[in-house]
């Protein structure tokens, strides 16, 4: 997937915005302030999606190639784990 793909398809999506509250290298969307995915712009494309955490177990199971983003991960966050 090409980043412009990518960017087009997430801005397509009602009330998002995109910005660069990291630095220049990863884009992130959000929607009404909440962040849903961050793009690394450095080297090869890589994309870290919000999920439900059940689902993203699921989807870890079934695609290898998909790692789990662990700065992102709902149920550490809320257990003060990082």
């Amino acid at each position: 997937m090409e980043i412009e793909t990518l960017r087009n398809y997430c801005l397509s999506k009602p009330e998002v915005i995109e910005g660069f509250p990291f630095g220049d290298d990863t884009l992130v969307f959000k929607v009404k302030g909440k962040m849903f995915a961050l793009a690394n712009l450095d080297g090869d494309l890589a994309i870290n999606l919000k999920c439900d955490p059940e689902y993203a177990a699921e989807l870890r199971e079934r695609y290898p190639q998909i790692t789990p983003g662990y700065h992102m991960n709902k149920n550490l966050l809320e257990h003060g784990t990082h």
